[in-house]
């Protein structure tokens, strides 16, 4: 490894500071195109260069191979070629970047790792709010440099669906039919609000979402003002928040420590929900106010998790 790359991995340690404070800090990297693309450090464990991969038969589309690192045996991904990016170069790149998403180590092989920058969520915006932005299946948002050029931050919850599969989600035992349960819930990711969804599909719950933590807030916010103005009781409209940690606009530890310092939401658990799932981010989470840290996806997991807190009483 390179000096950068120490640099790299000094500036990763350094990430939990960040949680909380609306503030994401970006790794970028090439894969060879026009395009600069980038990845939450949260995720990052390491960078270093382009190792020996062990091919290894019936791979998916995209994965190079194995290696071995530090006694654990990981699946290598090229990043262009799961992306099927058709104007990436050929060859593996010359750098790799190791990642964890929801406990599973992988490493993403990319053509050149650059810097780490710091960006506010509230700069992070839906790739849709661009019109070069081309509607990539695998990219969740996109912020902008000080220099104006566009940095693409990738859906990797949709590259490994892509890639491996969807989690599937066993037979879940219903809740009550006579009883009535609403769950709000927010989550950047087209592939998590499917999983998610079919999870209270199956237990017999009614569902509204969002897809930013900035709509999330004003939406229930709207709710809690309504049911003010009507005199009901806003815990009859929804009994559970279920929220992701990385969306932009705000992320789920400023949602979640905005529900919590509004009266108005008293009594209505907040769910974490979120492919960061080492200890120093279910800390995090407990320190804004979570009431359950659920590391994704784990269909049975989230829903034995949700369900005690939608049975439970209300209480005034």
């Amino acid at each position: 490894m390179n000096q950068q790359d120490n640099n790299l991995l000094d500036a990763v340690d350094a990430r939990t500071k960040l949680a909380g404070s609306n503030n994401m800090e970006i790794l970028l990297f090439s894969l060879g195109t026009h395009e600069t693309f980038g990845i939450n450090v949260f995720k990052v464990r390491e960078v270093s260069k382009t190792p020996k991969i062990t091919k290894a038969p019936n791979m998916p589309p995209g994965v190079e191979g194995l290696i071995s690192l530090r006694g654990n045996v990981i699946p290598v991904l090229s990043l262009a070629r799961s992306m099927e990016l058709s104007d990436a170069p050929p060859g593996l790149g010359s750098a790799m970047m190791v990642t964890e998403y929801s406990k599973r180590t992988l490493g993403f092989l990319v053509s050149a790792v650059d810097r780490i920058i710091r960006v506010e969520w509230d700069r992070v915006r839906a790739p849709e709010s661009f019109t070069n932005s081309g509607g990539n299946n695998f990219i969740t948002a996109i912020t902008e440099l000080p220099n104006g050029k566009l940095v693409s931050i990738l859906d990797v919850e949709q590259i490994l669906a892509n890639t491996f599969g969807e989690v599937p989600v066993g037979d879940l035992v219903r809740l009550d039919e006579d009883t009535d349960y609403n769950v709000f819930f927010v989550d950047d990711s087209s592939v998590a609000r499917k999983k998610i969804v079919e999870v209270l599909d199956k237990l017999g719950v009614k569902h509204k979402h969002a897809v930013n933590g900035l709509e999330a807030w004003t939406r229930l916010t709207g709710m809690a003002t309504h049911a003010q103005q009507t005199k009901t009781d806003l815990r009859e409209e929804v009994q559970l928040i279920l929220v992701d940690a990385e969306m932009p606009e705000m992320d789920g530890y400023v949602l979640t420590k905005n529900i919590k310092s509004d009266s108005r939401f008293n009594g209505i658990p907040v769910v974490m929900h979120s492919s960061l799932s080492s200890e120093a981010n279910r800390a995090m989470g407990k320190s804004v106010g979570v009431d359950a840290y659920v590391p994704k996806f784990d269909g049975e997991m989230l829903a034995e998790t949700m369900r005690p807190m939608l049975m439970k009483p209300h209480k005034d």
